[in-house]
């Protein structure tokens, strides 16, 4: 075991990482760091894209935009949830017992990653239908029906981790709790139990749907390229290739969630080494974690650098802001010059 790891015993901080511990600080700086870090980026990050939406109808334009707004309010959560394990750190006095905030902090922060997950195979979903059934698409695919469909991802978050009270540690932890660290341990049928609940269903479904969508999309590539070659040989005129229309927003969506399991990978093999006691370090599971964590950052910087819409959308929220801030600044001006005007004025 680390050294660091007990450090209460000489009255040094509970700290994970051995160089975090400074003589004249009596806390876990580099941690803190490394959390207070990501803390801002994932709320600052995920509160520009609620705005962004909201300034950008024709982002609404896709049903794929209830489910990118639902990951952005859930990223946005955990990035406030990540206040706690930093008050912790920081040996903040909270006024409920330590365990039950540890495993407070561990049931929140899974059901949110455990929305960003689903929402992610409901996109799959999505992109799926509309490409394989684009003509009874709309019928199909309803508002309603979406808000329904969001409402279970919630509550079968909520329900499918609510077991971890009693069995054993649901992850997304980092060992930041010093209870969480030494008493609360993962459970290998728990372990089993989310892996075939959540990790497996959407894995799954994120790769058939996906698979599918880039053959059809290739298949239909083909198509309308052979037509434009068959008609453009009779007028003799070449034509370019045309991709498949749906394809670049889907790759936009793919590379969401690319970047979501590559950053959750380390995170979920550890998991599995850690509940089947095969292997078990906290320097690990802490930097595996907030690796993981880190994905509600990430998915803001991919959208805004992959859709073209988004960016309008981003440019119109900053134009809007930029007008706003002239604005004040013309009246804070007009108000000032006023002033000295009166002012002059009581002195002639």
């Amino acid at each position: 075991m680390n050294s660091s790891l007990v450090g209460n015993q000489s009255g040094r901080p509970f700290c994970l990482l051995a160089i975090s511990y400074l003589e004249t600080i009596n806390f876990c700086l580099l941690e803190v760091v490394i959390i207070v870090f990501l803390m801002v980026l994932i709320i600052s990050g995920n509160i520009i894209v609620i705005f962004v939406f909201h300034c950008a109808p024709l982002l609404n334009h896709h049903t794929t935009s209830y489910f990118i707004q639902t990951m952005a309010y859930a990223d946005l959560l955990v990035g406030v949830s990540c206040l706690v394990p930093s008050l912790s750190l920081l040996h903040y006095p909270i006024v409920l017992s330590e365990s039950l905030v540890c495993q407070i902090f561990g049931y929140v922060v899974s059901v949110l990653k455990s929305v960003s997950m689903a929402s992610l195979a409901c996109i799959s979903i999505d992109r799926y239908i509309a490409i394989t059934k684009p003509l009874t698409y709309n019928t199909l695919v309803t508002p309603w029906r979406l808000r329904i469909c969001i409402l279970t991802i919630w509550l079968y978050s909520c329900l499918v981790f609510l077991p971890s009270f009693h069995w054993g540690k649901p992850g997304y932890h980092g060992d930041v709790f010093q209870w969480c660290a030494n008493s609360w341990n993962t459970d290998p049928y728990f372990t089993l139990f989310i892996v075939v609940m959540l990790y497996a269903p959407a894995a799954f479904i994120v790769c058939f749907t996906y698979f599918n969508i880039f053959r059809i999309c290739q298949q239909h590539t083909k198509e309308i390229n052979e037509r434009r070659v068959r008609f453009s040989s009779q007028d003799g005129d070449a034509g370019d290739a045309q991709p498949c229309p749906d394809k670049r927003y889907a790759m936009v969506l793919f590379r969401i969630t690319s970047v979501f399991y590559i950053l959750w990978l380390p995170y979920i093999i550890y998991f599995l080494l850690e509940s089947s006691n095969v292997y078990s370090n906290r320097v690990a599971s802490f930097l595996t974690t907030w690796l993981a964590i880190s994905n509600s950052f990430c998915n803001c910087v991919i959208y805004s650098l992959s859709n073209s819409v988004f960016q309008k959308g981003l440019k119109r929220l900053s134009g809007a802001i930029c007008a706003s801030c002239a604005r004040q600044r013309v009246a804070k001006d007009s108000s000032t010059s006023r002033s000295k005007r009166s002012s002059n004025g009581c002195h002639v």
